[in-house]
Parts: C-alpha cells; structure tokens; sequence
C-alpha cells in the first residue's frame, strides 16, 4: 500500500472547511461569509459558536450608513439591553454584542432559527393546515402575553411575518427583531408612530395606543399566514393604506379566508382597540382549545 500524501490530504480538508471571515473579541463565534437576511438597519450571516458547537445568527450594522441619524443607534442598543432582559421560549435568545471599533460596525449574536422566518417558510410550503396555523398562533402569542405582561410592559410594535421565525423540524416558533420595542409604564401607552403599514392598528396612525397595537398585527399575521397574502397587497402606495386601516376597511385577502372559525378569530383580534382582547384572552378562545390541550399534554 502506498504511504498517504498527508500534506496533500491537509490541504484537501482546508479547501473543504469553510473559513471563518470574521471572529468575535471573544474568539468564541465566527461568522460565514453567507448571508441569511438584509434589512434597512443591519445585515444577518450564519455564524458558529464554537463552544456550545451550535449555529447562530451574527447581525451586523454598519454604523457609519446612519452617522446623520444616531436615533438609529440607540434604537439598536435600546433593542439589545432589552432582549438581554428577555427569557421566553417564544422569543429569539441573545448570547452576545460589542461595537467593533476599526471596522464601524455594531454586532450581536442571536440565535439562529433554522428554517427562516415564517412569511418565507409559509410561502416555500403551500399546503398548511389549519391545526399547523393554530399551532403557531399560539406559541406567538404566548410571546406576546410575556412581553405584555413583562414588567414593564414591553410592545413589540413592528410584529409581522418577516420577523416571526421557525425552526421548521420542529415547528417551534420565536418572535425577533425587537428594534422598535418600547418599554410602557403602568399606563401601557405609547406615543411614537413606527411599525409596517400593511400590519399597523389604527390607533398607532393616531399616536396613542397600548400593547394592543400588537394584537392587531398579530390577527394580519395570521391573515398572511393562512392566505399566502400580505394585508392590503391590493393598495399600490401607503395613503391607501393608510385611508383603509383608519376607516376599518377589511383587506381584500379576507375574502379568501374560508373557514368561519378563523375568520371570526382573526376580525377579532383587529377589532376595535376597546373590545380587542389581550394575548391571554386570545389563548382561552374556544378556537385554540384543540391545540392547547395537545400542546399542555406534551409538556
């Protein structure tokens, strides 16, 4: 037998190891140079944490696109103080950040969903059922009660499918992307207009609305996941949007809801903000009870 070319086989598995492009202060997470998510604020590649030996997500934001804004920045770390804070199994985890002087850039580590977030996920599989959905609708919305009933009452205020994640093998579901959370006094109100149109409540156009805001956008989540269809798709620009929400114009994707049950829920929880039930409530409705008692059994 011919001696092995050792040298030859080393340079083999370096060709088939896929470098690091980046590694924390720490040295315990790398990042890949691939990119699983861009957004206006920062960019998300796949990581590694190589000492649990388990993927992550490295979120990246380039500070000096937002030299001319710093609310941009504080916004950033108001969001990472915040979910340092957080432990909920329906909410994204946050191992670890630091600012990198000579590259600009401001990082932390969350962790990483394998499957993606739900508005892909639910595109890339057509044919969901409706006990799936209600499965999902109730691991969010357990989230949501934790943020809701967090003290001091956080509101997540920008909830929509693109940042609602899943690991797909098991069909756990994470609520993410807290930048826009607010932290409320006893009061629970808010005044700041922030959020995506097409899942905004009404009462946020008019600055002033509680962590029921969230519900709403939960009930067009639900909307999207159950038709495919991002909320008030058949408006071409935000007036129009806008004049739709604020006059209690339904989204035409309504139409396509065909089971009662569901469509009854979801006009529910966009209903008007004083009969809007709050995420506790939502998870007593009859509607849910098949789920919760198989999901109470498992654990």
């Amino acid at each position: 037998m011919p001696p092995s070319n050792s040298s030859a086989d080393e340079a083999a598995d370096d060709q088939e190891t896929e470098p690091f492009v980046e590694v924390d202060p720490s040295g315990r997470f790398g990042r890949y140079a691939e990119l699983l998510g861009s957004g206006a604020v920062k960019k998300v590649y796949r990581a590694f944490d190589q000492r649990e030996g388990i993927d992550v997500a490295w979120n990246q934001v380039r500070l000096r696109n937002f030299s001319s804004d710093p609310s941009v920045i504080i916004r950033l770390r108001s969001e990472i103080e915040l979910l340092k804070t957080l432990k909920n199994d329906n909410i994204i985890v946050l191992y670890h950040c630091w600012k990198d002087v000579e590259q600009n850039t401001f990082n932390f580590i969350t962790e990483a969903c394998a499957s993606g977030n739900l508005r892909d996920y639910r595109k890339k599989h057509r044919h969901v059922s409706l006990q799936a959905l209600k499965k999902w609708a109730v691991q969010i919305l357990r989230g949501l009660d934790y943020l809701h009933t967090h003290e001091p009452c956080i509101i997540h205020r920008d909830l929509n499918c693109s940042n609602i994640f899943i690991n797909g093998n098991i069909g756990k579901v994470k609520i993410g992307d807290l930048g826009l959370a607010t932290v409320v006094g006893k009061s629970h109100a808010a005044h700041s207009l922030l959020g995506t149109p097409e899942y905004m409540a009404p009462e946020l156009y008019e600055e002033n609305y509680t962590e029921l805001v969230d519900i709403y956008s939960f009930g067009m989540c639900l909307l999207e996941m159950a038709t495919c269809e991002i909320p008030y798709s058949e408006c071409d620009n935000l007036v129009k949007i806008y004049k739709k929400v604020t006059t209690g114009v339904m989204p035409q994707a309504m139409n396509k809801v065909n089971d009662r049950e569901l469509k009854a829920f979801i006009e529910r929880c966009i209903g008007q903000p004083r009969i809007r039930p709050s995420a506790a409530d939502l998870l007593k409705d009859p509607f849910l009870a098949d789920v919760l008692i198989e999901t109470d059994e498992i654990e």
